[in-house]
């Protein structure tokens, strides 16, 4: 039997409320038995971390998420933290994180369910089987580029700067990421940046042509400018398959792809680093894209199933257990189809619960797939 060692990391607001329900995910594979067992242990990140260590993440937490062979990842922030110094705000915790791990990849899937087609903004018709994938780049671009500062110009003037820099060798090692994934789906690639207006989306533009080229002549390669691949994403998104940009256009278009979905309560992500030469292990971060949340937390009323979801990826791409990840996948669907849903999604007709009674929900259809 293997067994895996994560580390839950709740961090700020609705955080802690959601991990429950993965502690309760835990409990059940477990008891079930089989090949795989997990145990865990928890760290603080994000403002939990800065009010007991004055920092968003603590160097002790830093080595056990080093350790493990996935770390669980909740959500970080609240005003509580508006005023502390920038450099130990919650986010800071997660950015490390993705740094010191060197988690270069990101992967947002956004998938419509179908009891869920009418929970979108968009037309039933626009949503309906909708299942793509985006790769977003995480350590580099505008987000880690240096000089990153304000200036004062004087007579009440000053300047922000923010760098976007990216080197060949990473736009190489996503693009490989993005290529392999869609050999696993439909074959198609989309790879987006702003080519029109900067030297950085030239650079990507050629490398990722490169890349296709000389290893993944198979797959469909097609290129588009971000802005206009935000419009289409609106317009027709199942026309997409794989979605590749980097980290500040991921961050946008990943954002708009969670509200196809019907909420970004629906939407999970995983954050992986290069296999290791040795192991072929990847370092891996999973997290719900729906943040803290904080004017809802502690009542028990928040969406569980983006992390959920987020522990679904985990089982998919961290451990190989295809067949554990496709029941809960299907759990979840089944909870839907009965008409359970929480306040983020609900709608005429249908039963309103709160976060631990849609877990259990899922768990329940569990056991009746299994059975």
């Amino acid at each position: 039997m293997a067994t895996h060692h994560l580390l839950l990391l709740p961090g700020d607001g609705i955080g802690p409320e959601v991990i429950a329900e993965v502690k309760a995910l835990v409990a059940w594979l477990n008891k079930r038995g089989g090949e795989h067992s997990f145990e865990y242990e928890e760290g603080l990140v994000g403002g939990a971390a800065y009010d007991a260590h004055g920092k968003a993440i603590s160097d002790a937490d830093m080595a056990k998420a080093m350790a493990a062979d996935a770390v669980i990842f909740g959500a970080v922030g609240g005003p509580k933290w508006d005023g502390v110094p920038y450099e130990v705000r919650p986010e800071a915790g997660l950015l490390r994180l993705r740094k010191d791990l060197q988690l270069f990849a990101n992967l947002r899937p956004a998938i419509t369910y179908p009891a869920l087609a009418d929970a979108s903004s968009l037309k039933h018709e626009v949503v309906e089987g909708l299942d793509i994938l985006i790769i977003r780049e995480l350590t580099g671009g505008v987000y880690f580029g240096e000089p990153k500062q304000i200036i004062d110009l004087g007579n009440g003037q000053k300047r922000g700067i923010d760098t976007q820099v990216y080197d060949t060798y990473e736009i190489e090692r996503i693009a490989r990421v993005a290529f392999d994934l869609a050999g696993h789906r439909r074959n198609k690639v989309t790879s987006m940046e702003k080519r029109n207006v900067m030297k950085s989306g030239v650079l990507w533009h050629e490398v990722v042509s490169e890349v296709h080229a000389s290893e993944y002549p198979q797959v469909d390669l097609q290129h588009m400018l971000a802005d206009a691949g935000g419009m289409q994403l609106v317009r027709w998104p199942k026309q997409f398959d794989v979605i590749l940009t980097d980290n500040l256009f991921g961050d946008m278009l990943s954002d708009v792809a969670a509200m196809l979905t019907g909420s970004l309560g629906m939407l999970p992500s995983a954050s992986l680093g290069a296999p290791d030469q040795k192991t072929k292990k990847r370092k891996a971060l999973y997290e719900p894209v729906h943040g803290s949340a904080p004017d809802i937390a502690g009542r028990g009323i928040a969406n569980p199933i983006a992390m959920i979801a987020s522990f679904v990826m985990a089982l998919r791409y961290s451990f190989g257990m295809k067949a554990e990840a496709d029941l809960i996948d299907h759990a979840i669907a089944a909870a839907l189809d009965k008409g359970l849903r929480t306040g983020d999604i609900m709608s005429e007709g249908k039963t309103r619960v709160g976060t631990h009674e849609m877990g259990a929900a899922i768990r329940a259809e569990m056991d009746r797939l299994s059975a």
